[in-house]
């Protein structure tokens, strides 16, 4: 286990019953990792975290201009959504829009994640499609850069397509050291990256010294996953709580296996983590207790974040039986945090 740190503990009454382990680390726009927890040279598949950056072209080639998308267009090209009705109707009107049908989406068939419409479709001998996987608004995002610039649909989740082509060229302009590309759960290549890398990746994402057309883009991107955390990933998602206790001062994407980045836009920070076990669970306690050492959530913030970061475990008749919690070592601030907390404060951000 010298690779992993402990990131949370799993209570049941007053026993602790299971550890999560894992990786995080926090980089600043400067692309330095300022602070780590475990080895952050770890390589990963950052899965879903990604979808920000693969979204870059739908904004940069003017596709999402010629095609009169709105913000909450942009945060489903953004998400994994949960397949509600905002949701699915929105990847069919656009696809509409682009004169395809779901036939074009190279993500699989699924049921929705949502619940209640997963039953309602079944109850009414509703088959799933692909616009109701959790991907089909960054497929039908891929489909946009397609048809606007003239591509073939044919094999566009492939590597050597001109569309994913673009987003690879896109991770090079972020400096991203790729070591090597595999195929994520939808289809579309996934890059495998350090877990270190993709901090640095976040935090640059944020305040790009590139070019006009690429900060207009990032911040474009952040906003509508701000504004509309609904589209971005679902009514009543912890995404939501996030950004709502902090006043939008935190975003974050997940990831399958367990991945996290978040972006802290007001500090020029971001943070990824990935549980070594792939288990979800652990993500958000590990976060909230990662923000609460950064300075970043104040005492309303901290109030409201309270059931993210120690969520109970229930019974199947609904009673709480024991928690979640963070790692103590998340809770430990290093020379380099109390370094930065300390700039933070002379620069009147306390």
């Amino acid at each position: 286990m010298k690779d992993f740190a402990e990131l949370a503990e799993i209570w049941r009454g007053g026993v602790l019953e299971s550890r999560h382990w894992g990786v995080a680390a926090v980089a600043n726009t400067q692309g330095e990792v300022i602070e780590g927890w475990g080895d952050v040279s770890t390589v990963t598949y950052p899965r879903s975290s990604m979808k920000p950056f693969q979204a870059l072209p739908l904004i940069e080639t003017g596709a999402a201009d010629a095609y009169g998308l709105t913000s909450r267009h942009i945060a489903l090209a953004c998400a994994s959504h949960r397949g509600e009705p905002h949701h699915i109707g929105m990847v069919e009107e656009w696809l509409g829009t682009l004169d395809y049908t779901s036939e074009a989406l190279a993500c699989g068939p699924e049921y929705p994640k949502h619940l209640e419409t997963k039953h309602t479709m079944i109850a009414n001998g509703v088959q799933p499609s692909s616009v109701h996987h959790n991907c089909s608004g960054k497929h039908t995002g891929f489909l946009s850069v397609c048809r606007h610039c003239g591509h073939s649909v044919e094999g566009y989740q492939h590597l050597e397509h001109p569309t994913q082509q673009a987003y690879a060229e896109t991770l090079d302009q972020f400096d991203a050291s790729v070591k090597d590309w595999g195929v994520d759960g939808c289809t579309l290549p996934t890059p495998a990256l350090t877990i270190g890398d993709v901090a640095r990746l976040g935090a640059r994402f944020m305040v790009n010294k590139g070019p006009e057309r690429r900060r207009k883009a990032t911040k474009r991107l952040l906003a509508a996953m701000r504004e509309h955390p609904e589209y971005a990933s679902g009514t009543a998602h912890p995404m939501g709580e996030v950004i709502t206790a902090t006043k939008g001062q935190v975003v974050f994407k997940g990831g399958a296996e367990a991945f996290l980045l978040a972006f802290l836009e007001e500090d020029g920070l971001a943070v990824a983590l990935k549980v070594a076990d792939g288990n979800s669970r652990a993500r958000l306690p590990a976060l909230v207790a990662i923000l609460n050492q950064l300075g970043v959530l104040d005492k309303d913030a901290t109030a409201l974040l309270a059931s993210l970061g120690r969520p109970s475990i229930y019974d199947s008749r609904g009673g709480a039986i024991g928690h979640i919690q963070a790692a103590d070592t998340l809770s430990k601030e290093s020379d380099t945090t109390a370094a930065w907390l300390s700039d933070r404060t002379l620069e009147g951000r306390s």
